[in-house]
C-alpha cells in the first residue's frame, strides 16, 4: 500500500494525498501497470484479490480509493470526465508511461473516460459491471438523498444474486450482503461534508459523454458482465459494447462479481489482461 502526495485535482482545488493499495508489493513504475477503479461508495479492497494476483504475477497495480473515499483525502470531484483527468495525474505523479485500466460500474465509466482522454498512454480498457447511459431512477436518488441509510439497505439487495459466494475468496459461507452493507455505510459515514451515496448516484446518472469517449479509446476494450446484474442488466450494455468494438465476457452473478464469484471475474480480466 502506498500514500500518493499530493496529486493535482482537474477542479482547481489545492492538490490532496491520494491511497493506492499496490496488492502486497512494492510499486513500480517500470512494470506493467494495472489501475483499478472502484463504484460508487465503494474503495479499493473491493479489488484486493484481483490487486493482488496481478501484484504477484509480474505487474504494478494501483488499486485507487477516489477522491473523498476510503483513505484518500479530498473532495469527491463533481463529474465522470474530472475522474478520468484525474487518474492520468496519478499516473503523471508516479512517473506511469502506460498502463492498463479496470473499472467496477461508477468506476468502469471512470476507466472509460481515463482511456478516451489518455489516448496511446492507455493499452487496454476493462469495464466491469457497466452500462450506458448509467441511470439512477429518480426514486432512488431522492431516497439517497433524504434517507442514504434506506438506499444502501435497498441496493445492498439489488447488488448481489445471492447471499454468499462458493467456497473462496475471502473466506467460505462469507456474507456478502453484511459485508457490503458494512462497507458502504463506513463510506457514507465517513464523509462528512457531503452526501457520498447521493454524489455518487449523481455522478453515474448525469454521465452523458459515454459513446463520445467510446469513438476516442485507441486500446483493445473487454466487458465483464454478471447476467443476473440487476443494477447494470447486459442487455444496458449493448450499444457501448458496439462502439467499442468490445470483447465481451459474461459470468453468472450479479453486479458485485468481485465478490460474489471471484474465481471467475479474476479467470476473465486475466483473459482481459493477456
Amino acid at each position: 500500500m502506498m500514500q500518493v502526495t499530493p496529486v493535482p485535482r482537474p477542479d482547481g482545488l489545492p492538490a490532496a494525498p491520494v491511497y493506492a493499495y499496490t496488492g502486497g508489493r512494492p510499486f513500480d513504475p517500470t512494470l506493467p501497470c494495472v489501475v483499478f477503479l472502484h463504484g460508487a461508495l465503494n474503495d479499493h479492497s473491493v479489488w484486493t484479490l484481483c490487486a493482488r494476483w496481478f501484484a504477484h504475477h509480474g505487474n504494478s497495480v494501483l488499486a485507487l480509493d477516489l477522491p473523498g473515499h476510503g483513505r484518500s483525502a479530498g473532495a469527491p470531484l463533481p463529474s465522470v470526465a474530472a475522474l478520468g483527468r484525474w487518474v492520468l495525474q496519478v499516473l503523471d505523479a508516479l512517473d506511469v508511461a502506460r498502463a492498463a485500466v479496470v473499472g467496477h460500474s461508477m468506476g468502469s465509466l471512470i476507466a472509460l473516460e481515463t482511456a478516451a482522454q489518455g489516448g496511446e498512454r492507455i493499452d487496454r480498457l476493462v469495464m466491469v459491471a457497466t452500462a450506458y447511459p448509467m441511470k439512477v431512477s429518480r426514486e432512488l436518488l431522492d431516497t439517497a438523498r433524504d434517507a442514504p441509510l434506506v438506499a444502501i439497505d435497498r441496493v445492498n439487495v439489488y447488488t448481489h444474486a445471492g447471499l454468499a459466494p462458493k467456497p473462496s475468496y475471502p473466506s467460505p459461507g462469507n456474507w456478502l450482503r453484511g459485508g457490503n452493507r458494512a462497507l458502504m455505510r463506513r463510506l457514507q459515514n465517513a464523509s462528512t461534508e457531503v452526501n457520498l451515496f447521493h454524489h455518487d448516484f449523481g455522478v453515474c446518472d448525469a454521465y452523458a459523454d459515454g459513446l463520445n469517449a467510446a469513438a476516442r479509446v485507441q486500446c483493445p476494450a473487454h466487458l465483464v458482465l454478471g447476467s443476473r446484474d440487476q443494477m447494470t442488466a447486459p442487455r444496458q450494455a449493448d450499444e457501448l459494447a458496439r462502439a467499442l468494438k468490445a470483447t465481451v465476457q459474461r459470468i453468472d452473478a450479479g453486479h458485485a462479481l468481485m465478490a460474489e464469484a471471484p474465481d471467475p471475474t479474476l479467470a476473465a480480466l486475466r483473459r482481459a489482461l493477456a
